[in-house]
């Protein structure tokens, strides 16, 4: 690899070498499907095709809270797709998100299967669907929408710029993980302000806004991504720290988290869910004790 103060771009960037790092297997400069992969499909009206990333995690969350308050057309199937397998890229996968990117949703409960990828835009659809977790008087709909936009456009400077060059590149740059710790912590900065200020990100209630933030944020903030709380120093954002406990604790949260996810305690870890007795019964840890 070329010394990065040396290396120069050259007229017609070639993609002739893997890029190294963590997801170099995964990694290209085209689109569209590697593979012919049919996607499964269970009885419930919303079919999920995830992971339990911070982008995976904020629709099954969504789902779970929404359960909790009796929509009981939110039932859903949750798959579990390994993007360090490639399944992504999958022909079926492709058919419902053509970016290739968790996580994807196939609402089956319309004549025609509706699909809606991109996190943010599965969140807004289903609040829209169920009337929750979106407000509708215009100032605070406006609010909770800004902060949802926010997140989007946020985030990548978190996981793709910080997460990636700060924990999965294959050699540190001093001044990639300089010039993204500083944007990151300008971030929590942002979100601890507001959070001195409202109880929830979008004003007093609960809304998808705080569904979208906590699993990047949240973690960010007890010190659960990258392995970075201290190097970032997150414990100085107190209220979101505070905010991110809040959530924690509640128990539509603790099991949308559990799904699709493939680490952490075996207890935490449900690949698939279908019902929910599936997190009393179909945990990493039952299954194993079984065989």
């Amino acid at each position: 690899m070329s010394d990065s103060n040396t290396y120069t771009p050259p007229k017609v960037w070639d993609w002739n070498k893997a890029n190294g790092g963590r997801f170099a297997n995964i990694n290209r400069p085209v689109a569209g499907p590697t593979h012919e992969g049919a996607l499964p499909r269970g009885k419930h009206p919303l079919q999920l095709y995830s992971l339990g990333t911070p982008n995976g995690v904020k629709v099954t969350v969504m789902l779970e809270e929404l359960l909790a308050l009796g929509h009981s057309g939110a039932e859903y199937d949750a798959w579990l797709i390994r993007i360090s397998d490639g399944d992504q890229f999958g022909s079926g996968f492709v058919g419902v998100n053509p970016n290739s990117k968790i996580p994807a949703l196939l609402d089956c409960s319309t004549p025609e299967p509706i699909r809606v990828f991109e996190s943010g835009s599965i969140l807004m659809y289903l609040a829209e669907k169920f009337g929750a977790f979106l407000p509708t008087e215009p100032r605070q709909r406006a609010e909770c929408l800004s902060w949802l936009f926010w997140q989007m456009g946020s985030a990548p400077f978190l996981g793709g710029g910080f997460g990636h060059f700060y924990a999965y590149a294959p050699t540190k740059i001093e001044y990639a993980i300089d010039r993204f710790a500083m944007e990151v912590k300008r971030q929590m900065d942002v979100l601890n302000r507001r959070l001195a200020e409202s109880p929830y990100v979008g004003g007093d209630d609960y809304t998808l806004a705080d569904i979208a933030l906590w699993p990047w944020y949240g973690a960010l903030a007890k010190g659960q991504l990258y392995e970075a709380g201290e190097f970032l120093q997150v414990n100085e954002y107190t209220h979101v720290v505070a905010w991110a406990d809040k959530i924690a604790k509640r128990p539509a949260a603790q099991r949308g988290r559990m799904v699709n996810r493939v680490t952490g305690p075996l207890e935490t870890r449900l690949h698939e869910r279908h019902d929910a007795s599936d997190f009393a019964t179909r945990t990493q840890d039952k299954l194993q004790a079984q065989t």
